[in-house]
């Protein structure tokens, strides 16, 4: 086996696909033409270059539609997850002011959590449930949960920092037989798993182009147009492109690639997930042999492929990363600022203010990640561990 410091790599390994994804040269080459040949706006119908655009558009949105097993009207493109979380959140929130009520989880991520705020803020009551140790939410809290007023819960489809998948099923299925409407951030599902929104019970559920092998600034909302209908309100306005409910000149060259990216994962995301969580598990069985003191955080079983969330004893993730700067790039579960570091809400949720929240980091592969760079940076932490607690004796 090479010794990664024996080998300059002209890149480090990229092991942060729950935090981006590369884009996938199938989406390059698909979405390419739309900024130079046909670059005409899908709003201007009277003429080719116009309809040109528009037939793009058309044929993503049922791209994205098949994804989900949805129809192409229940589709609407925005520009980014964040984006149709607010909308999905703020606008079925707004358009049933009589439901005061409600309900999402400790361990969402801010682009749900802020938007719940706003409507607090607003007058909405809303309550946040707690996680397990494993930052899984129970199907029974939720159900404890509802009231009679409860308009909206909000459940993501797996957790961006420990991998944990939710019970997002069941969860909807609950809030089908009270008629409360349920939204899901599935921005970290699409490129793992097929999804079906109807089988599912998913109401609401918004999408990342960046998190599924295609570029940043582009995401969907899936609105579900009846049995029951979902009704939101827009919360921008403009020239009413999106049946009205996002305003502005559709990203044409990025809603092609949103939905070359979804038809991609849609037909290879069972062997990619296949492979990417064998690779993963050949990991865990090198830190277990190598390092001491090592926790796996999240869902031992129910998560995304390849995701994997340690803490190591005595071990601050801050420092291995200086130390593995160029062999690899992962991700710490602190935020840094100009002057403190804060411990992830997520890990906070699961374990308290405790060593092994603070110490959490992130490894997650992905489509393009080889065995023999997991086996390297295997290696490299391995190394790295001992160097730092050599250091510290």
């Amino acid at each position: 086996m090479t010794d990664p410091y024996t080998k300059v790599r002209e890149r480090p390994i990229y092991l942060d696909h729950n935090a981006t994804t590369p884009v996938d040269p199938r989406v390059v080459e698909a979405m390419l033409p739309y900024f130079s040949d046909a670059y005409g706006n899908p709003s201007s119908v009277e003429h080719l270059h116009g309809n040109e655009a528009g037939q793009a558009v058309r044929k993503a949105r049922e791209q994205v539609a098949e994804a989900l097993g949805a129809r192409e009207a229940e589709i609407i493109f925005t520009g980014s997850c964040t984006e149709a979380n607010n909308m999905a959140i703020l606008g079925a929130a707004r358009a049933r002011p009589e439901h005061r009520h409600l309900i999402t989880s400790a361990i969402e991520h801010p682009a749900v959590l802020e938007p719940f705020r706003q409507l607090e803020r607003e007058g909405f009551e809303l309550s946040v449930l707690d996680v397990d140790e494993f930052g899984r939410v129970s199907v029974e809290d939720v159900e404890a949960a509802l009231r009679p007023d409860t308009g909206l819960v909000s459940i993501m489809g797996a957790n961006n920092e420990v991998g944990t998948v939710q019970p997002i099923a069941a969860i909807g299925a609950i809030c089908e037989r009270n008629g409360t409407l349920f939204h899901t951030d599935l921005a970290q599902v699409m490129s793992h798993r097929r999804v079906d929104v109807r089988a599912e019970n998913i109401h609401l559920a918004s999408l990342s182009g960046h998190k599924a092998y295609g570029p940043k600034g582009v995401g969907a909302l899936y609105v579900r147009s009846r049995g029951p209908r979902a009704k939101i309100v827009p919360i921008s306005y403009g020239g009413g492109q999106e049946r009205g409910f996002r305003s502005g000149t559709l990203n044409v060259p990025f809603i092609v690639a949103l939905g070359e990216a979804l038809s991609i994962a849609r037909k290879e995301c069972v062997k990619d997930s296949t492979r990417v969580e064998s690779m993963a598990r050949d990991f865990d069985d090198l830190i277990a042999r190598g390092v001491s003191g090592v926790m796996f955080n999240g869902h031992p079983a129910e998560r995304i492929p390849g995701s994997r969330s340690l803490s190591i004893d005595g071990i601050e993730p801050l420092a291995l990363m200086h130390r593995l700067n160029g062999i690899a790039s992962f991700s710490a579960s602190s935020a840094c600022s100009s002057d403190k570091v804060e411990t992830s809400h997520v890990l906070l949720a699961m374990f308290g203010d405790v060593p092994r929240a603070r110490r959490a980091f992130r490894v997650s592969p992905g489509r393009f990640t080889t065995s023999r760079e997991m086996t390297d940076f295997a290696v490299a932490l391995i190394q790295e561990v001992g160097s730092l607690r050599q250091y510290a004796a």
